[in-house]
């Protein structure tokens, strides 16, 4: 491989392919019940673990990669002139692209030549994944580091991702929805759809009554901003494997699509959105859906 792919715990991928893959992972970490845990796609504490934890109560926060952790590795790769390009976790969601910014910057003043890139994806969770994927892919065939970070930027701002929470009091504790909508909303089975937006930040889309048309809703939207139907699709779903079958089944159903992977949120982004989250993401015509 002439170069390397890094990510951070924002892709929201699988053990197994982080590892098949060769990818260099920056963890980011969540602090449960007294303990910091590093969110390494569920190497160091499993997914249905930390998911039971959130069903009995339990409320983790979030640390992002710190500068002194970027600084440390890409020193490391910068000393052997290693090219490498790092897909960043949204910096409308997360600090940590800006800490990897500011960290490779106090690199470059010792190694102004050390060929590390580093793109904001604008994206969270199997968005990033789905990028990576892209980037892993075009690796395989030959493109070099500069090729392949220009197809990243040409295709993260129609990188589409689709949203259904299943606990609106975890949207309320990041400020996404009031605590009058959430109290209201559970008592109601209100179940929002959500988009990321241009500045990659999450925006509620619209409400569908239960879990099902909630699931239907995703679905649809796909089908109105897709263009293209044989392009990888990936789904990841937090603790709520049958669901995430059932999207993908329906998917296959109604647009003929095979989806690529279903991978597991893991504990950071699990920490805002809660158990039960499906999401979807694909290329489309524009990243945003139509009101």
């Amino acid at each position: 491989m002439n170069f390397v792919i890094a990510v951070d715990s924002g892709a929201d991928l699988s053990l197994s392919y982080l590892e098949s893959e060769n990818l260099y992972l920056f963890p980011l970490t969540f602090t449960l019940n007294g303990y910091e845990i590093k969110d390494d796609f569920g190497k160091s504490y499993s997914h249905k673990s930390f998911y039971d934890s959130l069903r009995s109560g339990a409320m983790p926060t979030t640390s992002q990669v710190n500068i002194f952790t970027f600084k440390e590795q890409f020193t490391i790769w910068a000393k052997e002139n290693i090219p490498v390009l790092y897909l960043a976790f949204s910096s409308g969601l997360s600090g940590t692209y800006n800490s990897a910014c500011i960290a490779l910057k106090e690199v470059q003043e010792e190694y102004p030549d050390a060929p590390i890139t580093i793109i904001d994806t604008l994206a969270a969770s199997s968005g990033v994944g789905l990028l990576v994927y892209h980037a892993c892919t075009l690796r395989k065939q030959g493109k070099d580091i500069k090729e392949v970070a220009d197809y990243i930027r040409a295709t993260a701002p129609y990188l589409c991702h689709l949203f259904t929470v299943d606990d609106l009091y975890h949207l309320e504790r990041g400020g996404r929805v009031s605590h009058a909508s959430a109290f209201v909303g559970s008592l109601l089975q209100i179940k929002p759809v959500l988009y990321v937006n241009d500045e990659g930040k999450l925006i509620p889309y619209q409400k569908a009554r239960g879990r099902k048309k909630a699931l239907h809703a995703l679905v649809d939207l796909f089908g109105s901003l897709v263009e293209d139907t044989t392009q990888p699709v990936m789904i990841s779903q937090s603790d709520c494997e049958e669901d995430a079958r059932l999207v993908a089944k329906l998917l296959q159903e109604k647009y003929n699509v095979e989806v690529a992977m279903i991978n597991p949120i893991g504990s950071v982004i699990g920490s805002h959105c809660g158990a039960n989250v499906i999401a979807l993401f694909f290329s489309g015509k524009q990243r945003v859906p139509n009101k």
